[in-house]
């Protein structure tokens, strides 16, 4: 057999699939053939199988780079759950145990070796390296070496030196889920990637519900509580901007019958991996965390994930937030945000020490990136475009030109949002965003605008935001009183507005150029590249005001069903049946319920309903060895049912 019909065969006998899905087969076929490569594909599309079926039909060693300890776990247990031998190194073994699983792998028991970054550095594991035949260095989570992108990790840096001290080098496959061009380059450079083969599947998860709200913080809270109440029988994920956020929404979850635990950098370790723990068993409904939370979390039945607070970066909220749906069933994802959060935001970049290995300069222009991710995030809570075009076009996916030499990725041809000719924008067509089910009010404020741009200039762009619309709304405030700001000319011009109204219209001035915000502990408002254009008398400024439905399983199309369930009643009470054979199955095994089936292979047993081997080889996911496992046991639970 060639190379790729060992690799199918591998595919179906471990794994159950019949073919590859988009992206993988021209990977692996890459790998096989001993090229370096760059593999960019959204959560969920399947990377880790583009090395580990090169690693099983290889005869030498796969060393996979990992950054976090819960992934090696998780990938192991579905490893050796699939019939293949792996193993990893990290600090949760005592010195014995990882010289075990070394020798172990040394003899060549293991076809896959999962270690964390730091682990290269260990003259230990640097001479263990050195005495083995590793063909296949893969490594995960590859943006962590880019310190232009989120979740730069510095022993990645470190990589390339350790590729250099092996007396073969292997080829070396870098796999990742987020990365811009400028990423994408960087981890080129870094790792020493040799004539890489690059593949860029696309960034769109249209499986993924998008939704954007704006509320204030004191209703944040109750908008989630609300949400899981009515989601009952979804596993999710709350992120928070703050450990005391978790706390507080995690106390006020479980105080309304809702099973949640928290999870943050200040718990204690052990608190943690029992939060994990909870999480990913079904012990628990809902973990709420901060951003310490997630990467390498390989549970599959996630259905929804909100964001308490707007995360730092376009990158950050998609990857977080892509670890909804990993299963390919729907889900849903919604961001909650106001202008607070922006604030915090500013505030939390500003305070970042850095990276010590940066020389000055270098760190500047570092946070002047970060400040620039941070207002492409900003733009995409306030743009009223179709959501999945939004992060499409912020990765390059639209973009004419191929980039680091890959072919244009083709965007999705049902996703356009359209503009009609009247004072309504009314976005359509992708169905799997709020924006594209809403309608868009245009209202014209170029007065107000006008007045805005009139304050700046008359406090001579010294104050922030804050106090232009106190000024503006002629504020008594003792503070506004005692700089005598009441005396100026522009005071109480807006008098009578909303306070929100003219803050939005403000930002809104400074997301388009009229006027801009600066960056430090007291940021102040200040003119922008086009703030000349508002003293014309043709001057003209519009801004548009969602007028949102409710967003319900009906209103969201035959896609975006949350349930993902297009069948009978009798089907979802089948599908609670088979849940709870995996469920007791998990317990007795000791691992988590999605490492024994996925919701995905639960809802085709659902559909197929398999009565003998045969017809259980059929569903996804099925391989082999989990034939033998645990197909009689399922098969039983559905003949019992029917």
């Amino acid at each position: 057999m060639t190379g790729m019909e060992q690799a199918l065969s591998a595919l179906k006998q471990y794994f159950g699939y019949d073919a590859f899905r988009p992206g993988q087969a021209s990977l692996v076929q890459a790998i096989l053939e001993g090229r370096d490569c760059l593999g960019v594909m959204p959560t969920g599309a399947g990377k880790s199988i583009c090395y580990q079926i090169p690693a099983i039909v290889s005869k030498g060693l796969t060393v996979v780079i990992s950054p976090l300890v819960s992934l090696m776990r998780d990938q192991v247990d579905s490893l050796e759950e699939a019939g293949i031998h792996a193993g990893f190194v990290n600090s949760t073994q005592s010195a014995d145990e990882q010289a075990l699983t070394l020798a172990q792998a040394r003899q060549g028991e293991y076809k896959l070796l999962y270690v964390a970054p730091e682990r290269l550095e260990t003259p230990r594991f640097v001479t263990f390296a050195q005495q083995v035949n590793i063909e296949l260095l893969a490594i995960d989570e590859a943006h962590c070496v880019s310190q232009w992108g989120q979740d730069f990790r510095p022993a990645y840096l470190g990589i390339g030196d350790f590729i250099d001290q092996l007396s073969h080098r292997p080829k070396v496959a870098a796999f990742t889920a987020t990365a811009t061009e400028h990423v994408r380059r960087d981890i080129v450079a870094m790792l020493r990637l040799r004539d890489p083969y690059l593949a860029v599947t696309g960034f769109d998860r249209p499986n993924l519900f998008f939704d954007v709200v704006k509320l204030e913080t004191r209703d944040k809270n109750r908008w989630v509580c609300k949400y899981i109440q009515d989601h009952k029988s979804e596993s999710g994920i709350v992120y928070c901007a703050t450990r005391k956020e978790t706390e507080e929404l995690c106390e006020m979850l479980n105080r309304h019958g809702i099973t949640a635990c928290n999870y943050h950098g200040g718990l204690a370790p052990l608190q943690r991996d029992k939060a994990q723990d909870q999480f990913v068993n079904d012990d628990v409904q809902v973990v709420v965390a901060t951003n310490a939370f997630g990467m390498g979390i390989d549970k599959s039945n996630v259905r929804f994930v909100i964001h308490h607070n707007m995360p730092e970066s376009i990158e950050a909220y998609y990857q977080e937030a892509g670890r909804a749906g990993r299963d390919g069933e729907n889900a849903r994802c919604t961001l909650l945000w106001n202008e607070s959060d922006i604030v915090t935001r500013r505030r939390l970049l500003d305070m970042d020490s850095g990276n010590d290995r940066l020389t000055t300069q270098q760190s500047e222009l570092v946070k002047a990136s970060h400040r620039q991710l941070l207002q492409t995030m900003i733009g995409y809570c306030r743009t009223t475009s179709c959501l999945h075009e939004y992060m499409l076009h912020y990765f390059g996916q639209d973009l004419g030109q191929a980039s680091l030499g890959l072919s244009p990725a083709v965007p999705n041809e049902d996703m356009v949002c359209d503009s009609n000719d009247g004072g309504e924008e009314v976005s359509k067509s992708c169905k799997t965003c709020s924006n594209c089910l809403s309608t868009f009010a245009t209202i014209d404020v170029s007065r107000m605008a006008r007045t805005i741009s009139r304050c700046v200039h008359d406090v001579h762009q010294a104050f922030g935001a804050g106090k232009i619309v106190q000024i503006l709304l002629g504020s008594q405030s003792k503070d506004i009183l005692d700089r005598h700001l009441d005396k100026c000319p522009s005071y109480g011009a807006l008098q009578g507005e909303h306070a929100a109204r003219v803050r939005d219209v403000l930002n809104q001035m400074a997301a388009d150029g009229y006027l801009t915000i600066t960056e430090g502990r007291l940021p102040l408002v200040q003119f922008g590249p086009k703030a000349a254009q508002t003293v014309r008398g043709d001057f003209h400024y519009e801004i548009k005001q969602v007028q949102r439905k409710r967003l319900t399983v009906t209103d969201r199309g035959a896609k975006s069903d949350l349930t993902s369930v297009q069948a009978s009643r009798e089907d979802e009470s089948l599908f609670q049946t088979l849940r709870q054979v995996r469920a007791s199955i998990a317990r007795r095994i000791g691992k988590p319920p999605y490492i024994v089936f996925s919701d995905k292979s639960l809802r085709d047993m659902c559909r197929l309903r398999p009565k003998d081997d045969e017809a259980f080889m059929q569903v996804s996911g099925v391989g082999e060895h989990k034939l033998d496992l645990y197909g009689q046991e399922f098969m039983e639970a559905i003949r019992k049912f029917a």
